[in-house]
């Protein structure tokens, strides 16, 4: 079956193409497989947002959740009984994949992002989906928070591959970069003959949610109109800047000779918010050697219909620099608006697991 033109070439550029969205219906259908065979989709992610759209008014889930209610198991363990269930099947969908790429075929599965804020119960829950969910090719979603940042370690040391999710800023994205060669490092030095063969992550930058909230504060602040919808890439290119620097270090050469692969960044939140801007500029503006997309599909089919790669990332960084100053000249606390994102972000999938558990409780209910 061809190949999407426009797509296949974005992966012969080092992009990988994953889509932001997973259901029941989507691997039933044929629409996930489709899409890996169409539109070079090579990944998967999810979040409590995607699940509770997904499973909030289809029949997919109706045989599983009457089994569950029968069983009067708590709405704690259907949700991630029928949770794993969807990214076990993606998983296996992906396998062949994962064989032929050696790093992607890979489906996101998020910690209950209530414990965002505490580092032992983190750790602690991405071990057990790891365990749930039972696939070689599963990331486990932790979020960037300074609470994330330790657990991220141990589930690396543990050898659990790792989505660093709800990374902002350029710094904090230098902390996750760390957390996972400490992790690495950790489970060498608990085995010196441990291997690292298998333990993959990525580590996902938020691009859009960057410019809502500086396009917001330059608005406020009568800044030129210019500066508007330039931020959330340049912010990102900026963090690929440190992702080379990091590459150079002899830190990561010693363990590159151990076989560690490195962490990729994901630039995640590339569906455009401001429909003024054009639909495909946070694909066409970060294209990089060994980089993610994850897209949403109606994002994944604006590029494949007309899409065009801009400049490389790597020719960007002083523009980037530039716009981020100005910015910040401009009168935005770059400080203020990455902590106001990060809570921000916190809120929003912990508003969506609430609502994710309540649909499944009253499901549960109406199965009985």
């Amino acid at each position: 079956m061809a190949q999407n033109e426009k797509l296949a070439e974005l992966s012969r550029l080092g992009v990988a193409v994953w889509l932001d969205d997973l259901s029941r219906d989507r691997i039933r259908s044929g629409n996930l497989q489709s899409l890996v065979d169409e539109y070079s989709v090579v990944g998967v992610t999810t979040n409590p947002t995607i699940f509770a759209a997904a499973i909030s008014g289809s029949e997919s889930y109706d045989d599983q959740l009457h089994a569950q209610a029968v069983r009067a198991v708590s709405v704690e363990e259907a949700l991630r009984t029928i949770t794993a269930s969807d990214v076990r099947d993606a998983c296996d969908l992906l396998a062949p994949v994962a064989q032929r790429t050696g790093r992607d075929g890979r489906v996101s599965l998020e910690v209950a992002p209530g414990l965002a804020h505490d580092t032992d119960a983190t750790a602690a829950e991405a071990a057990h989906l790891w365990w749930l969910v039972d696939r070689p090719n599963l990331f486990i979603k932790i979020p960037a928070t300074e609470a994330g940042l330790p657990a991220i370690t141990s589930t690396i040391a543990r050898g659990i591959s790792v989505n660093v999710t709800l990374i902002f800023s350029p710094d904090r994205y230098r902390a996750v970069m760390d957390a996972y060669l400490a992790g690495l490092e950790q489970r060498l030095a608990e085995n010196p003959q441990a291997s690292l063969d298998g333990i993959e992550s990525v580590a996902s930058f938020f691009v859009s949610r960057v410019d809502t909230e500086i396009d917001k504060r330059l608005e406020k602040a009568g800044a030129d109109e210019s500066l508007k919808g330039k931020a959330g890439i340049a912010n990102a290119q900026l963090a690929y800047q440190a992702y080379e620097e990091m590459l150079a270090t002899d830190r990561w050469r010693a363990l590159a000779e151990k076989g560690a692969a490195p962490q990729r960044p994901l630039w995640a939140s590339t569906g455009v918010k401001n429909p003024a801007y054009p639909d495909t500029m946070y694909i066409s503006e970060l294209i990089a050697p060994d980089t993610v997309n994850t897209m949403p599909e109606k994002t994944l089919m604006a590029y494949a219909d007309h899409g065009a790669p801009g400049t490389p990332v790597q020719k960007s960084y002083d523009e980037a620099a530039s716009v981020m100053k100005a910015v910040a000249d401009a009168g935005v606390d770059l400080d203020d608006v990455f902590r106001v994102l990060e809570e921000e972000g916190v809120q929003k999938f912990v508003d969506s697991w609430d609502e994710l558990t309540a649909s499944v409780k009253s499901e549960l209910e109406d199965k009985k």
